[in-house]
C-alpha cells in the first residue's frame, strides 16, 4: 500500500459500539464524510487523498471537525459546502482554507 499525499479525518461521534450520536453526528459529519469521498472520486485522487470518519476530537464547540494531516490543519464549523474549498484551495491548492481555521 502507498502511503497518500494526505489523510483527511473527519468526526462523525462515532463510538467504540459503532452509533453515531453528538455533536459533529447532529451538525452533517457522516455527509461531509460522504462529500469528501466523492470529490477525491470525482478529482482522480483515490490514491492520493484517504478520508477516515473519527470519534469526538474533544472541541464539541467548533465541531463538525476536519483534521488534514501530515499538514496538521485544524478546521472548525465544517459544513457539507466547505468540502469542495478544502479540496480546491487546500487538497489541490496547498493552501489552508482561512475562515475554517480553528
Amino acid at each position: 500500500m502507498n502511503k497518500p499525499k494526505y489523510h483527511i479525518f473527519v468526526c462523525t461521534s462515532s463510538r467504540p459500539n459503532g452509533q453515531q450520536k453528538g455533536h459533529c453526528h447532529t451538525k452533517d459529519g457522516v455527509e461531509i464524510v460522504a462529500n469528501f469521498m466523492e470529490e477525491i472520486e470525482e478529482r482522480d485522487l483515490g490514491g492520493e487523498v484517504f478520508v477516515t470518519n473519527t470519534g469526538c476530537f474533544g472541541i464539541c464547540d467548533k465541531g463538525p471537525i476536519v483534521v488534514v494531516y501530515p499538514d496538521n490543519v485544524w478546521y472548525g464549523s465544517v459544513t457539507p459546502g466547505d468540502v469542495e474549498a478544502i479540496m480546491e484551495e487546500h487538497i489541490e491548492g496547498g493552501v489552508p482554507v482561512t475562515r475554517l481555521l480553528i
